[in-house]
């Protein structure tokens, strides 16, 4: 059954007017459309408190700042809230962003059902990842899915894993050499394991400790 309530969350014209199209041809009646994260949430708010809550979501990541001063400044930022306001709603994220890294973490963190990245066909996309989300599926272009497998192919040693499992222990980097030497694990040293760290995360695409760990505990590593 296709999405009834859609919110469309998007401060460029010209990408809405693709959405607008796409939502047309798949004769969703009376989308609403917001330029500010601010306005979609409160928009959110409304709806669950008279009963009528939005079926679908979709956003973009990026908003320009203007002389409209915003609390929820973001795409990502605005998902988590909505999540928090309506746990079961779904999200179709509509942007430029192209990095492995951050729609990894979209999925993993925010529960994302959808993505579709602006492009030279993306009205194709659009329709074909509103339809999968409406039928209770996910959807990620496949082009989106190489990184990952490739990134999955890293070989973590016993100490890759140590190092990384007391991270997500809480246990804070700088104090990782006192219980590797407690543990007769070598190397120790600080410098050490940062730099390995950094060696892990440069191969896995990844800029946080966060998301390393994140993408261990989804495949089962630590």
């Amino acid at each position: 059954m296709m999405f009834e309530r859609v919110l469309i969350a998007e401060d460029q014209e010209s990408t809405s007017i693709s959405v607008r199209k796409t939502i047309e041809d798949l004769n969703i009646e009376d989308p609403e459309y917001v330029f500010y994260c601010d306005d979609a949430f409160a928009r959110i708010q409304k709806a669950n408190k008279i009963g009528q809550p939005y079926d679908l979501l979709i956003t973009d990541l990026s908003f320009e700042e203007d002389h409209y001063i915003q609390k929820i400044v973001d795409g990502a930022a605005l998902i988590r809230a909505a999540k928090d306001e309506q746990p079961g709603l779904k999200v179709l994220v509509f942007s430029a962003e192209g990095n492995p890294a951050v729609i990894d973490a979209l999925i993993k963190d925010l529960g994302i059902n959808g993505y579709v990245r602006k492009a030279r066909h993306d009205a194709k996309e659009l329709r074909l990842a509103i339809e999968a989300i409406a039928k209770g599926n996910r959807y990620f272009p496949a082009q989106m899915k190489v990184p990952i497998k490739e990134r999955n192919t890293y070989d973590f040693t016993n100490y890759d894993t140590t190092i990384i499992a007391l991270l997500a222990n809480g246990v804070k980097q700088k104090e990782i050499p006192e219980y590797l030497q407690d543990q007769d694990i070598k190397p120790s040293g600080l410098s050490s394991i940062e730099k390995r760290l950094n060696l892990i995360r440069d191969v896995l695409g990844f800029s946080t400790n966060e998301q390393l760990i994140a993408y261990c505990k989804d495949f089962k590593i630590i």
